[in-house]
């Protein structure tokens, strides 16, 4: 006896060579990471622009009388800190995230994706650093109780006026855009804000003013994630 058994075919579901299952859409959130990395940036050195004893003591003020000063700005030191923590944990993020896009088009040989992402993650553990003095002093200057010796307090204002600025090395990553973009890899706009931006960001870093970066840096960082985010479609649609 011969049985026979049949096998429809479902039509809604294509398979073969014909109908290839489509690639996930790749995900921007590093790019949003990037953007916060940038608007958190340029919060921090807001906030530390708040920080201005330091700048401001006179030869005839007193121990308490600075100590005062400090003791006074001590949410703008909080705040700092968050906000410049907040900007380096999202900043390891972005670089992870720009290494896979600019390999993508960038290929296996090209040093583009490696001196983008360093330059991004130099930032990072530079304002890391920058916002490591904080724990140290935010607390005794709260603290009557609690000696802190005048010139320590001193060099600290100058400290977070400056270590903290120091994105110069962001602006490897913007030179690595304007690179990738000659050969198409990343929109050509995107190349002339690299260019520009990431080369005066270089430029500041280089010379002896090289906190002059933390102003270009934030919002250049901004810029660019901004630019991945919503304007990189033609990368996505491939």
């Amino acid at each position: 006896m011969t049985t026979h058994v049949t096998h429809p075919v479902r039509s809604d579901l294509p398979n073969g060579p014909d109908h290839p299952i489509p690639a996930p859409a790749a995900s921007t959130r590093w790019a949003l990471a990037g953007l916060g990395a940038g608007l958190t940036g340029i919060g921090a050195i807001v906030a530390s622009l708040q920080v201005t004893v330091s700048y401001e003591q006179e030869a005839d003020w007193s121990t308490e009388k600075l100590l005062e000063e400090f003791n006074n700005q001590v949410p703008q030191i909080l705040a700092f800190h968050v906000l410049a923590v907040i900007s380096a944990a999202l900043m390891v993020v972005f670089a992870a995230g720009l290494f896979r896009r600019l390999r993508a088009t960038a290929g296996p040989d090209s040093l583009v994706p490696a001196v983008a992402a360093t330059g991004v993650l130099g930032t990072a553990l530079t304002l890391f650093l920058g916002a490591g003095l904080d724990t140290e002093f935010v607390f005794a200057f709260a603290d009557d109780e609690v000696f802190v010796d005048p010139s320590n307090a001193s060099f600290y204002g100058h400290w977070i006026a400056t270590i903290p600025w120091c994105w110069g090395l962001l602006g490897l990553s913007g030179l690595a855009l304007f690179v990738l973009s000659r050969s198409g890899g990343v929109a050509r706009w995107l190349g002339i804000v690299g260019l520009v931006g990431g080369g005066i960001t270089l430029l500041a870093g280089i010379s002896p003013l090289q906190y002059m970066a933390g102003f270009t840096g934030p919002v250049g960082l901004t810029v660019v994630a901004l630019g991945f985010l919503v304007g990189d479609k033609a990368f996505r649609g491939r």
